[in-house]
């Protein structure tokens, strides 16, 4: 069959003829319709993702839709190495894929599942969001921060601070409040401090890096009352180490945790992906796209980008 193959970390993925999956007992084969890039895949086809194996070579990708034999069109993750879901077609356990909703297309569905378990799960599983509690989102203007803007919103959040560098976009964003991440230290962080006296309950965290050195403090310092506020670090995009005084956490109600492949059992990561691409037409739930026949890999994927989702897709 043909693949998204990783001979060389230094090189990237390769339209190339790879063997044809067996499938076992418990597995079903599926037929790939698209596959979408998002940082955990690109991290893995450099070998640079704490959940890489080291074989080579593999098929690249974690996850995507596509349809069972019998015609179903389903959502699957995690084929068996070293296949992968940029594939003709991928093997896949029978309980880590499911129905897609009739109403929510291949290419919308592959695009929105990562970024939008990686928000689903820091919020539901991880943070115990409940409704009325006001959520931050560290580095919404990203693809994965849009989408986690709306999860948050129709999850019942009350109030949605958004933070991110890019000001068109997050102006465009159903935030109540906008931190543009641009300004000195001293101004960020008087705006972080004016926020957390104001209350803040859950913070999603796809940046880390600079902004949280900022962020924790004034989050310690300035916020009101005993409820723990839940930090939920989900990506690293502004740097993966942050320099951290232990008397932060030791003078305030932080509760300071990850979300993603590891922190959560993965049957929690895939009912996480379930319910919230389950609630994705209901909830109005947009991610901008950019469709790409998936024999162009080698060219398209270092044009991708955080601000749309590259899908890789095949008749």
């Amino acid at each position: 069959m043909q693949a998204a193959v990783v001979f060389d970390l230094d090189q990237g993925p390769v339209w190339a003829d790879f063997d044809e999956p067996p499938v076992g007992d418990e597995q079903m084969r599926i037929r790939v319709r698209a596959a979408a890039i998002s940082h955990v895949v690109k991290s893995r086809a450099s070998g640079k993702h704490y959940s890489f194996d080291g074989r080579l070579p593999f098929v690249v990708g974690i996850d995507g839709t596509g349809t069972l034999p019998s015609g179903e069109r389903v959502y699957f993750a995690f084929p068996t190495a070293p296949w992968g879901s940029m594939a003709q077609y991928a093997p896949v356990d029978r309980q880590n894929c499911f129905a897609l909703p009739d109403d929510l297309d291949d290419i919308t569905a592959a695009a929105m599942a990562n970024p939008g378990m990686s928000a689903w799960a820091a919020l539901v599983k991880r943070a115990n969001f409940r409704a009325g509690e006001t959520v931050l989102v560290n580095g919404a203007t990203g693809s994965a921060g849009q989408l986690a803007v709306q999860i948050a919103r129709h999850l019942g959040a009350s109030k949605v601070i958004a933070t991110g560098r890019n000001p068109s976009t997050l102006a465009a964003l159903d935030a109540d409040v906008s931190i543009l991440l641009t300004g000195d230290d001293t101004a960020l962080s008087a705006e972080f401090a004016v926020q957390a006296n104001l209350g803040i309950d859950v913070v999603v965290d796809y940046l880390w890096g600079h902004s949280a050195e900022l962020m924790l403090p004034a989050l310690a310092k300035y916020s009101r009352g005993h409820t723990p506020i839940r930090y939920v670090q989900v990506g690293s995009l502004a740097g993966s180490d942050i320099a951290l005084n232990g008397a932060i956490l030791r003078s305030a109600p932080l509760q300071l945790m990850g979300s993603g492949i590891g922190s959560l059992p993965m049957s929690q990561l895939l009912q996480a992906t379930g319910e919230m691409l389950n609630a994705a037409v209901a909830g109005g739930f947009t991610i901008a796209t950019t469709p790409v026949p998936l024999q162009n890999v080698a060219t398209a994927w270092s044009l991708d980008n955080s601000l749309k989702r590259t899908v890789f897709t095949l008749g």
